[in-house]
């Protein structure tokens, strides 16, 4: 009889063959552990924000991210960090290789049109602590 955690494989198995990447959230906390990275296909890991919010300032939280990192690194995994809300987060991570960010430092969530509107190639954009990454609206650009 096939246990839970052989099905599970199975099938993250059968969606890793059809080309989609496979992540562990929240990696650090609750459910995710170590014997994941032995037992199923994942390609990334996304380092929870309760570590990534005072990784600058708290030598216990910037030691555990630093070693998420590393480790993942090693097993050829790519590294994507959750909640990064300012510039010593950022430098943080970007000092120890992550991959990937995601948080409030790039935009606050966006509606379709908006973010149709970010993603249009060759709009100038600036930085809005309130919003995040807005275009620049001109005279001409508004028309």
């Amino acid at each position: 009889m096939l246990s839970s955690a052989d099905v599970t494989f199975a099938v993250l198995q059968e969606l890793k063959d059809m080309g989609l990447s496979l992540a562990i959230d929240d990696f650090g906390t609750g459910y995710s552990s170590l014997s994941y990275l032995k037992r199923f296909p994942v390609s990334k890991l996304k380092v929870d924000r309760s570590f990534v919010r005072d990784v600058a300032l708290n030598p216990d939280d910037a030691a555990i991210t630093a070693a998420i990192i590393s480790m993942a690194r090693s097993l050829n995994l790519k590294v994507i960090a959750e909640g990064v809300e300012d510039e010593a987060q950022m430098s943080f991570l970007q000092a120890h290789h992550c991959d990937e960010i995601q948080g409030y430092y790039f935009s606050k969530p966006l509606g379709p049109t908006r973010l149709r509107r970010n993603c249009e190639p060759n709009t100038p954009k600036r930085w809005s602590s309130r919003s995040g990454w807005e275009p620049i609206v001109t005279k001409d650009s508004a028309m």
